[in-house]
């Protein structure tokens, strides 16, 4: 189980031509640990070779615009519970905390609910608590699995594959759509829906009045 955990890691992470390089030695280890069914493992190989096939450009653009494009199937796992509130911050520490007492130190810019980490940690425990690690994950992994599968993405075999470690099992979960990356990222204008009187909303069009003043009082040349 450890080496696949290792090696659905590696799938989960960025092709880079490392990856791509081991993608069949990887395949082969799979195949020799047996930890999962005849069934997820033919995904996987599907995937594999899918990978294998692509360019680099083309096997890194897809993998950008698959997980780093919208939240559903985002693998930072704290994004689906915490998303950007206070409750991150401590949640990060903790499993960094988590981490460190197994002798394990994130690298520079890493994240720890980064999946791909996760799963690296999990491979350093014994098969009973490594389970019961998946398994407290389980329903980040459905909402993960799910949304992949709506976008009819081969790495959907991955996170099957997680869940049947865990002992769990994929099922249906409603996913909504994703919003535009665009409006999730924009801002309001500056002065928009201003209320104020004499003030109009910016898109409209605000006639302009000068007014002569009705006396020199006050005023200084």
């Amino acid at each position: 189980m450890a080496m696949t955990l290792r090696i659905l890691a590696r799938l989960l992470s960025y092709p880079d031509a490392d990856l791509r390089q081991h993608l069949r030695v990887m395949r082969d280890v799979l195949h020799d640990e047996r930890a999962l069914t005849s069934t997820r493992l033919a995904e996987l190989d599907a995937l594999i070779a899918s990978i294998d096939r692509q360019t680099d450009i083309d096997a890194e653009a897809d993998y950008v615009q698959l997980f780093d494009s919208g939240r559903r199937t985002s693998l930072h796992l704290f994004e689906h519970v915490h998303g950007d509130s206070r409750e991150r911050g401590p949640a990060m520490i903790d499993l960094a905390q988590t981490f460190e007492q197994a002798g394990l130190y994130l690298t520079e810019g890493t994240l720890p609910d980064y999946l791909p980490v996760v799963l690296e940690y999990a491979s350093t425990q014994p098969p009973r608590e490594a389970r019961a690690f998946l398994n407290e994950m389980e329903e980040i992994l459905n909402v993960i699995f799910n949304a992949l599968l709506k976008r009819n993405s081969r790495y959907a075999s991955a996170l099957g594959a997680l869940l049947e470690l865990a002992g769990g099992k994929a099922r249906p979960v409603r996913i909504p759509d994703d919003e535009p990356i665009d409006d999730t990222w924009a801002e309001p204008a500056a002065f928009d829906g201003c209320v104020a009187r004499g003030q109009q909303r910016t898109h409209t069009t605000q006639p302009i009045h000068i007014v002569r003043p009705t006396s020199t009082q006050g005023v200084r040349t």
